[in-house]
C-alpha cells in the first residue's frame, strides 16, 4: 500500500500539480495587487462619496443593508485577466507545441494497424504464392 503511495507521489504529475497550484496562487495575488491598485480606484469614480465604495444603499440609517458592487465587479476584472493571461501564455503555446510536435495525427496509421496490415498481405502473398507451387 505505500509503495503505490510512493510511486503515486514520485510521479511527475502529482509535482506538476503543486507546482502549478502555488503559481496560480502567487499569480492571483499579483492579479487582485492589480485591481486593487488600480481598477478599484477606477471604479470608485463611479460611485458615490463615502466609505462603503460603488454600490446601493436599501435603507438609509443601516449599512448592513449595503449592496457592493465594486468588489463584484472587482472579482470579474480579476477572472478576465486571469483567465486571458493563462489562456496566452499556457494554453495557446501547449496546444501549438502538441500540434507541432505532439502525438500522431488521426490521419496516420496506428502501429497496431500497420502490424495487421502487413499480417493480412503477408497472409495473401503465401496464398498466391502456395497457388502457384501446386499448379
Amino acid at each position: 500500500m505505500l509503495k503505490g503511495f510512493k510511486e503515486f507521489l514520485i510521479r511527475g504529475n502529482v509535482i506538476d500539480l503543486a507546482v502549478a497550484v502555488v503559481m496560480g496562487t502567487a499569480f492571483v495575488a499579483i492579479v487582485t495587487a492589480f485591481t486593487n491598485g488600480i481598477v478599484n480606484p477606477l471604479l470608485a469614480i463611479f460611485g458615490e462619496r463615502n466609505e462603503l465604495g460603488w454600490g446601493v444603499q436599501l435603507v438609509a440609517d443601516k449599512p448592513a443593508t449595503f449592496i457592493a458592487i465594486g468588489p463584484i465587479v472587482t472579482a470579474a476584472i480579476n477572472f478576465v485577466i486571469i483567465a486571458l493571461i493563462l489562456y496566452f501564455v499556457l494554453v495557446l503555446p501547449a496546444a501549438k507545441a502538441k500540434k507541432r510536435w505532439g502525438a500522431a495525427s488521426k490521419d496516420e496509421a496506428t502501429e497496431l494497424e500497420l502490424l495487421t496490415e502487413i499480417r493480412d498481405l503477408l497472409a495473401e502473398g503465401s496464398k498466391s504464392a502456395g497457388g502457384r507451387h501446386e499448379s
